[in-house]
């Protein structure tokens, strides 16, 4: 069990650092060993500390001893009675252990008595094998395990060259202990080597019977040895010599009292005394912390004074007065001193009511309380009614404060006391102005609101702030061009030539320079407007043509220019040309903000009906000749009114400012062959704006 309690030490003195009451794991297994002796009962021992660390080592050191005190009997048994069976009847755990350690040395013995090995190999468990193995070494001759080599060998092979000791300091013998030489190992005084040659093991010394202990003793294993300890302790006040005697402790000289400074500290057997330096004089007792109390000699003494005194305490002595007689309440001794009449309570300024009115009685006296109080007979004074506790909700409107000897009503924020002092008016609030634009009374309250343009602030519900309406989600929208916000409202812009703002101050129209003649155009070009400006053009007809009053192919929204063929007489060349018209036309688009669908431009009607006879083949084929940029034009042919149209479309989105020349073609088809043709030549000005 040594090696056991050692190791549970060793945890136990590691973990001793992480909580609970600072106490060392030693004074823990002392207190538990202690019980242990005194046969206490291990699993219900009072704490002495709040560590539960501390708590286990009780346990396990209380148990240890119980257990010890168990084997030795049964060891004892075996040894003197050499039998175990009917020595222990019954099966608590403390009758099994005692059978099983009488058992296994009883197994020892007989290893002993055969001639077997003390250390067999038997799984006997480890308590087992340890009293196996000392009741079988019990009363064989010690081995000297520190002289294994004789002086003869050493003087024969010294220092290095003695292969033996090399063995021993090259490491190789790997022993526990000691190496003696020829890798030898030893075991120190109190231990005994183990099975495998090189480890030790503790020999206990007390299982053995080998220990010295006294009667009245108890003997205790420790590593290497063991040590007796008395089986009853000294107790409080005393302490365990070295001889094993209990000795008085002297608290007053070891400093270890607890007396106050004004005491002297006075040692008595097991304990001490605490005695005050100073003493009191007569009519005064010295209390436990040393102060002098006065002494009440009326009550200490039996009849201090004669028959009929009375008497009277003092501060360290007692007088003794003549009896007088005792009057009851409401009553005094007259001049005489020998009868009792009224007190008059009503007498003086403010008399017993304290400024209320007053009426004597006989022995007593009654109040007449103010309106506001009530009379309290059990303390005999005037107090305040709580008219506010006593009638809620029924003397006030909102709210009712108690006064002394009254009430008061107040009312709640957005009221105000009306004139008969109990109901609330409301109170218009609007009054003092409290907006910043304009106010709104309400009962109980006040709303602000803001003039158009602004809004009502988040803030305080108070101030009104701008609105700006070019940052509101539909700010892009509001105006035509650009936004600008002013305080209160905004206004728009237009771009600063070409356009003008219309009648709705939103939209920006274009200005037509060439009808208000604002146009920088010279006598021999032709002013052609656009978006956002104009364009001064020149068109001249082609040799073998002239220019056209009417023409039959126009072109919308825009003026047009057409020649037509005027041959010179006898100028085959020119009969024979297809072209009979050359046209050209201006036309101004906006940038599309948003390019979904085509767009149709251009429209170029024509005079062939839809349905010609059907033994005439003919058709018209519609042809974009040249400037279609990036194809983002198509042309289509389609049917209104029972006349063929060609429809030029947009079909690309074109971001302005661009210009371009779209060359179109009218052929007229008879029989497969184009009898003749028609050049429209489309300008286009795409403005960067969307307007």
């Amino acid at each position: 069990m040594g090696p056991g309690i050692v190791i549970l030490f060793s945890l136990f003195g590691v973990l001793n650092g992480q909580g609970g009451k600072q106490m060392s794991i030693e004074e823990c297994c002392k207190d538990g060993r202690d019980r242990g002796i005194d046969n206490q009962d291990c699993t219900a021992l009072p704490l002495i500390s709040e560590s539960t660390t501390c708590r286990i080592v009780q346990e396990q050191c209380c148990a240890t001893v119980l257990e010890d005190t168990i084997c030795t009997n049964g060891i004892n048994m075996a040894k003197d009675q050499g039998g175990c069976d009917t020595q222990f009847p019954g099966s608590t755990c403390e009758t099994k252990t005692a059978k099983m350690c009488c058992d296994c040395c009883l197994l020892g013995r007989a290893a002993q008595e055969k001639g077997l090995p003390c250390d067999h190999s038997l799984s006997l468990g480890y308590q087992c094998g340890l009293v196996s193995r000392a009741c079988c070494d019990d009363g064989a001759p010690d081995v000297k395990t520190n002289a294994l080599v004789s002086d003869k060998d050493k003087e024969t092979l010294p220092g290095k060259d003695n292969p033996l000791l090399n063995e021993c300091s090259n490491g190789l013998a790997k022993c526990a202990q000691e190496c003696v030489g020829n890798g030898t190992c030893a075991c120190f005084k109190g231990y005994k080597l183990k099975p495998d040659g090189k480890n030790c093991e503790d020999i206990n010394e007390c299982l053995l019977g080998a220990s010295n202990c006294r009667g009245g003793e108890r003997c205790i294993n420790t590593l290497g040895s063991f040590r007796c300890q008395r089986e009853v302790s000294c107790g409080t006040g005393y302490e365990l010599t070295d001889s094993n005697n209990c000795k008085d402790i002297e608290e007053c000289e070891s400093g270890t009292h607890n007396c106050a400074p004004d005491f002297m500290c006075q040692n008595t057997q097991g304990s001490f005394r605490c005695r005050p330096k100073n003493q009191c004089g007569d009519g005064y007792i010295q209390d436990a912390l040393g102060s002098c109390i006065d002494i009440n000699e009326c009550l200490a003494q039996t009849g201090p004074c004669h028959p009929g005194q009375s008497c009277m305490n003092t501060v360290g002595s007692f007088t003794c007065q003549r009896n007088s007689v005792n009057c009851g309440r409401g009553y005094h001794l007259n001049d005489n001193g020998n009868r009792c009449v009224d007190i008059d309570e009503c007498k003086g300024p403010d008399g017993a009511c304290a400024g209320h009115g007053c009426i004597n009685l006989v022995g007593s006296f009654r109040c007449e309380c103010k309106t506001g109080f009530i009379f309290n007979s059990i303390s005999r004074v005037c107090e305040d009614i709580n008219e506010c506790r006593h009638y809620p909700g029924r003397l006030c409107a909102h709210k009712c404060e108690n006064a002394v000897g009254s009430y008061k009503c107040s009312c709640t924020q957005g009221f105000k006391l009306a004139s008969d002092g109990r109901n609330c008016d409301d109170l218009n609030e609007c009054e003092s102005s409290p907006c910043s634009q304009e106010c709104a009374n309400v009962y109980g309250s006040y709303q602000c609101y803001c003039r158009r343009g602004y809004q009502l602030s988040d803030r305080d519900g108070i101030n009104c702030e701008d609105i700006d309406e070019c940052a509101l989600p539909t700010g892009g929208h509001i105006c035509s061009y650009r936004c600008h916000n002013t305080p209160g409202s905004f206004h728009c812009n237009c771009p600063a030539t070409g356009y003008t703002l219309a009648a709705n101050g939103r939209s920006c129209q274009d200005v037509d320079e060439c009808v208000t003649g604002t146009h920088t155009c010279s006598e021999t070009e032709s002013c052609f407007n656009v978006q956002g400006g104009f364009r001064c053009l020149s068109f001249e007809c082609p040799p073998n043509y002239r220019r056209a009053g009417e023409n039959r192919a126009r072109v919308e929204r825009s003026d047009t220019v057409r020649c037509v063929k005027s041959c010179q007489p006898n100028d085959i060349s020119c009969v024979l040309d297809p072209v009979h018209s050359v046209s050209h036309t201006v036309i101004s688009m906006p940038t599309f903000r948003e390019f979904t669908r085509p767009e149709e431009i251009v429209f170029l009607r024509t005079m062939s009906l839809a349905h010609s006879s059907p033994h005439i083949s003919s058709d018209i084929v519609f042809d974009i000749l040249e400037g279609n940029v990036q194809n983002s034009f198509d042309i289509v042919k389609r049917q209104e009114h029972g006349i063929i149209v060609g429809v030029v479309r947009q079909v690309k989105p074109l971001i302005g400012p661009l210009n371009m020349v779209l060359k179109l073609a009218m052929n007229y088809v008879t029989s497969g062959v184009v009898s003749h043709r028609n050049i429209v030549s489309v300008h286009i000005f795409v403005s960067e704006f969307w307007f």
